[in-house]
């Protein structure tokens, strides 16, 4: 009787002894820290410096480019270069790749908030600016803005966020908030008050270039 009692005795005892195997499975490791949101204010996008022979509001014609890696503006003369992830002029974003830079980069919208973008879509999504349009659309209601020549004034549609690549490759995800400087209320603004051509936008970048989370925590 006692011959047969050992056995189960037996594989306990080994049993117990390998519950601090790392390989056992009995623990998931842990999930990817949530990244941190920037918020970037009043990067101006070609303000209007006057009107043209039709009496429409003209610039210079000229991009302001941004490194989303740094978090910072890049000088023109590095326009060139991969230094810099989005640019904008007007209403209009352009990103690092295809016909506009030597860069990686491409950028979707989506029709999500920018917290419930979790994961960066799979590079085959990704649009690259070209000859037939941008990666990020032009016109009223196309990308990231609705256009109301009533009142003359741009306000970013809700529920959208755009998913970027960057010009080395890496991921990030950018939400504007205003196209005004200052970034003034909607239902407050003025077009004959309010400067336009001046960006107030959030985003997060993954700085890991193995990594697609773009996950982000809510205030």
């Amino acid at each position: 009787m006692y011959r047969f009692l050992f056995v189960p005795l037996v594989l306990t005892l080994l049993l117990m002894g390998c519950s601090d195997d790392p390989v056992s499975g009995l623990e998931e490791p842990p999930g990817e820290e949530a990244l941190e949101v920037q918020v970037v204010e009043d990067v101006p996008a070609d303000p209007i410096t006057g009107v043209n022979d039709q009496g429409r509001p003209v610039g210079n014609n000229e991009f302001t480019f941004f490194s989303l890696r740094d978090n910072a503006v890049v000088a023109r003369a590095d326009s060139a270069s991969t230094q810099w992830d989005i640019a904008f002029r007007g209403t209009t974003l352009i990103i690092n790749g295809g016909v506009s830079g030597p860069g990686e980069g491409g950028a979707l919208v989506l029709e999500e908030t920018f917290h419930a973008v979790s994961e960066a879509p799979a590079d085959a999504d990704f649009r690259v600016d070209s000859d037939e349009g941008n990666a990020v659309p032009t016109g009223s209601g196309n990308g990231w803005y609705n256009y109301n020549p009533q009142v003359n004034l741009v306000t970013p549609i809700p529920g959208r966020t755009i998913a970027v690549r960057t010009a080395d490759g890496r991921m990030a995800k950018l939400r504007i908030q205003s196209y005004y400087e200052g970034a003034p209320p909607e239902d407050e603004l003025n077009a004959q008050e309010d400067e336009a051509r001046y960006y107030t936008f959030e985003f997060a970048f993954q700085d890991d270039p193995e990594s697609r989370s773009l996950r982000t925590l809510a205030e």
